[in-house]
Formats: structure tokens, sequence, C-alpha cells
């Protein structure tokens, strides 16, 4: 339970660097895109190296937008030279990922955001998906944001700081800052908004876009 001092900290903060969350939908029209961006996220400058390898990957795969077609991509094609990228240990992720999709019978984005949403299907996908070696909470939380979702926060160092910088202890602690931002948004806007509105102020701050 988040005590409701902590919640005005929050806001408190919110309002003194001047955030104005807005309800934007965020993430790809593509799951391809979703994949390879959650894959590739973690501990990634985000603007500079994440997402522009996801946005060329939409331009050469464009039919990768659907399950079957980002597979049929990936055994014709070579993944990693379509996104540029070397490192075996998250090309790994992609394919685990791509399978735990396909055995959740997702086709298309539509798909995975409706499965979220349910929640006996929803709680069964996201035990799958941690079964997989450096998928973690924030990550599957950020694959529902990427889906379209207002309803979750990925917590990750920007969220942190911010946290901290509000006088919020426990601003390590994952699973208490992720109910701290969703208890705070229902003073005026939904998690993923205040989640974006944190995140960019802090990742613009910083200088450092990591997700």
């Amino acid at each position: 339970m988040i005590a409701t001092g902590d919640v005005d900290r929050l806001l408190v903060h919110v309002n003194v660097v001047g955030l104005e969350p807005t309800e934007v939908t965020r993430g790809w029209p593509h799951i391809g895109a979703i994949i390879c961006d959650a894959a590739l996220q973690r501990q990634a400058r985000y603007q500079s190296t994440v997402r522009p390898r996801v946005e060329k990957l939409i331009a050469i795969w464009p039919d990768a937008d659907t399950l079957s077609g980002f597979r049929e991509r990936m055994a014709s094609e070579d993944l990693s030279s379509v996104l540029d990228w070397r490192g075996q240990q998250k090309l790994h992720v992609i394919d685990l990922l791509t399978e735990t999709f396909h055995a959740a019978g997702i086709q298309t984005v539509t798909d995975l955001a409706s499965i979220l949403a349910d929640d006996e299907r929803g709680r069964a996908f996201r035990n799958a998906l941690r079964r997989i070696r450096f998928v973690d909470p924030k990550t599957v939380a950020y694959i529902a944001v990427l889906a379209g979702s207002s309803q979750y926060t990925a917590v990750d160092v920007h969220i942190r700081r911010f946290v901290r910088d509000a006088g919020i202890e426990y601003w390590k602690d994952y699973d208490r800052v992720s109910e701290l931002v969703a208890a705070a948004a229902k003073y005026g806007c939904s998690t993923g908004a205040l989640d974006a509105a944190i995140w960019d102020y802090m990742s613009a701050s910083s200088g450092a876009s990591r997700r």
C-alpha cells in the first residue's frame, strides 16, 4: 500500500519541475518493431541506439508488422544485418520473444494488446515472458507500453531518479515505484501519461537516454 504522503511528494515534484502529462499513445503498429525494441532497449541509449534501428526495421521489413511476416523474414534474411547488431545475447532474446508470442497465438499488435488486457491470459503470457533470461518486469511492462497500453509504467533509471529526487526513500524498489506512479496518476492522468512525462523530462535533463 502506497502512503498518501508519498503520492503527495511525487505530485509536488511533478508540479515543481513543470510536468504536464498528456494522453498520447506510445508504441509501434508493428509486431517485429515491438519485439526488437523490447529486446534491444535494456541498458542501451534509446534515442541514438535503439530507435533508429527499430525505424530501419519497419522501413525494410514492412510486412513484419504481423508475427508470421516477422518470422518469415527472420527465416530468410539476416536480422542482425538489418538491425546492424552483432550482440548475440539480445538477438537470442528476440528469437525467444518471437517464439513466446507465437506460442500465445499473437499475430498482430491488436492481439498483443488484447491478451495483455485479459486478466487470465495476460497473467499467463507475462509469466511466459518472465521465463526468458534477461526479460525482467520492466521489459514486460515496456512491451505493454509498446502495444499502446496506458496502464503500465516501465520503471527504469529515469523513473527511479525522478522518484528519488521527489524524496521517496524506496526509489530502488521496482514494485513500489511502479505502484507509486500508478497511484499518483489517478489524480489527473493515466499511468502511461505520467510515466511518459517523467521519462521524457529525465531523458532530456540527463542527456543519456537509457530505457
